[in-house]
């Protein structure tokens, strides 16, 4: 069993305090939406936790089957607002790296990015260079990353924004897929995603912060 613990977490902007004392515990099958205006601090945390951002104060730790890991972050698979792919190499060169890049986590593992690209509905574009596919398909291009590579936890950040309806229910089967095997999700959005039973956490950024100083 997965778990992730959030331990009393805070982070700056520069010189600004956006959010503190945030602690929250998720096991596996569970996820946590993130909601909240901009600016309140909803893609901080989720950098954060991917260990992409340092905290000011906090702890972020991840256990698989009573084991601590060692890096949180090497646990986490994270979806942010770019779609982290060459638009010159092609959607197939593409997953193929991120697969190799990654490798399997603890626990599982990934599928080919044939099978990935098909689940997704696009896979008679894999030949096709990624920098030609149109904006809604190269965001579920880039969902297909999270297949081809196992890792027990998600932090996606606005994963479906900008997407059509058949995109938001293909990645919402996804998210519900990966509970499913025992995985975890953290999500910030505007929208629904099409999880249910998930919790949730409201970010209010500095009001947050002046209310509770």
């Amino acid at each position: 069993m997965t778990v992730l613990t959030v331990s009393d977490l805070a982070a700056r902007r520069g010189e600004d305090l956006i959010f503190s004392g945030i602690s929250f515990t998720l096991r596996a099958g569970e996820a946590l939406v993130v909601t909240g205006r901009n600016g309140s601090g909803k893609s901080t945390l989720i950098r954060v936790i991917a260990g992409l951002l340092a905290s000011e104060t906090g702890r972020v730790s991840v256990s698989v089957d009573g084991a601590m890991i060692p890096r949180a972050a090497e646990a986490c698979h994270y979806l942010g607002h770019r779609n982290a792919m060459k638009r010159e190499m092609t959607v197939e060169e593409n997953l193929v790296f991120w697969k190799r890049f990654m490798g399997d986590f603890t626990g599982g593992s990934g599928v080919e990015p044939e099978e990935a690209a098909t689940q997704l509905g696009l896979a008679e574009l894999l030949h096709l260079p990624f920098g030609y596919l149109s904006a809604g398909q190269q965001r579920r291009m880039a969902m297909a990353k999270l297949l081809c590579a196992w890792r027990p936890v998600w932090l996606l950040d606005e994963p479906t924004a900008a997407v059509d309806v058949q995109s938001e229910e293909l990645f919402a089967g996804l998210m519900r897929g990966h509970l499913a095997r025992g995985g975890i999700i953290i999500a910030a959005t505007h929208q629904e995603l099409g999880i249910e039973g998930a919790k949730g956490l409201e970010m209010k950024g500095f009001e947050y912060h002046e209310a509770f100083a």
